[in-house]
């Protein structure tokens, strides 16, 4: 039977990319609240500093790294720092991405968008990583590493064809990587989240107040996400409540994954994974 030391982390230190906003900053205070001493790897200074301010009020242990993870020689300065503070790292939670607002036909995009798309979906995982896990192996104690993508990784979206190939690629990268690190007792998941009321992602402003009331029909769940969904999810990753599992995906979506994909707009013509009120007349009020 397992006890409540399963989900401690006590004595583990965890860095959180992206850690001062959003779905990472509910990770990195929940990462705290259970005992890590945890990095706050942050681009923008006062997220940065307000997070860990907020942890240390609640006794827990923090440190503000500002970086921008698309910037190696930051990655490297930020790691430096890290080991130098606490002297170690178990938890290593690649969150930073970001759709960049640069939705458009793959057609008529160019090599600078999908750099963009690269460096800040899937290169900086690759950076941060292989600055971070070096030290975790040689330390020989094992740890965790979670790669944040998105349910993109896995189904299309019209629009943003490099955004979901490079969140695609983070499912390949997590699932080869699990197993180089398995004998060193490193295990590797990744976190798929559908539409989560974030700092980028605000569905609900997003939608007109009169279509509100139709979300229930979109996600089986009947809601969107909220960061603590996900960082209830990074929890159980960190933790040893999944000391036997490397190499997945937690599709965190509401059942929207097992529910279907994108519909097409039969008045203007638009992509979209909530269904019309044209599509469905039953769901007319």
């Amino acid at each position: 039977m397992l006890d409540h030391s399963a989900v401690s982390l006590e004595n583990k230190v965890a860095i959180v990319t992206g850690g001062g906003g959003g779905i990472g900053k509910s990770i990195s205070q929940t990462l705290a609240h259970f005992g890590a001493r945890v990095v706050v790897a942050e681009i923008d200074e006062q997220r940065a500093t307000e997070t860990v301010d907020e942890i240390r009020s609640a006794k827990g242990d923090a440190l503000a790294s500002v970086v921008d993870v698309q910037d190696r020689d930051q990655v490297a300065k930020m790691a430096t720092d890290a080991f130098d503070t606490y002297g170690r790292v178990d938890i290593l939670v690649n969150n930073v991405g970001d759709h960049l607002r640069l939705r458009s036909k793959f057609v008529e995009s160019d090599e600078e968008d999908w750099e963009a798309h690269y460096r800040i979906n899937l290169k900086h995982v690759f950076y941060v990583t292989r600055a971070i896990v070096p030290r975790m192996i040689e330390r020989g104690e094992g740890g965790s590493v979670i790669n944040i993508s998105s349910i993109e990784a896995f189904r299309g979206i019209p629009g943003l064809a490099a955004y979901s190939a490079f969140n695609g690629g983070i499912t390949q990268f997590t699932k080869s990587l699990a197993l180089e690190l398995a004998p060193d007792r490193i295990r590797v998941n990744a976190i798929a989240p559908e539409t989560t009321e974030t700092l980028q992602v605000q569905p609900k402003r997003m939608i007109p107040e009169e279509s509100h009331w139709m979300i229930p029909h979109w996600i089986p769940l009947g809601r969107y996400g909220t960061p603590d969904d996900a960082a209830g999810v990074a929890l159980f990753l960190a933790s040893d409540l999944s000391a036997w599992v490397t190499g997945t995906t937690v599709h965190l979506d509401g059942g929207a994954l097992a529910a279907g994909g994108f519909f097409r707009s039969a008045a203007t013509g638009d992509w979209s994974t909530r269904p019309c009120v044209e599509h469905s007349p039953r769901l007319r009020r």
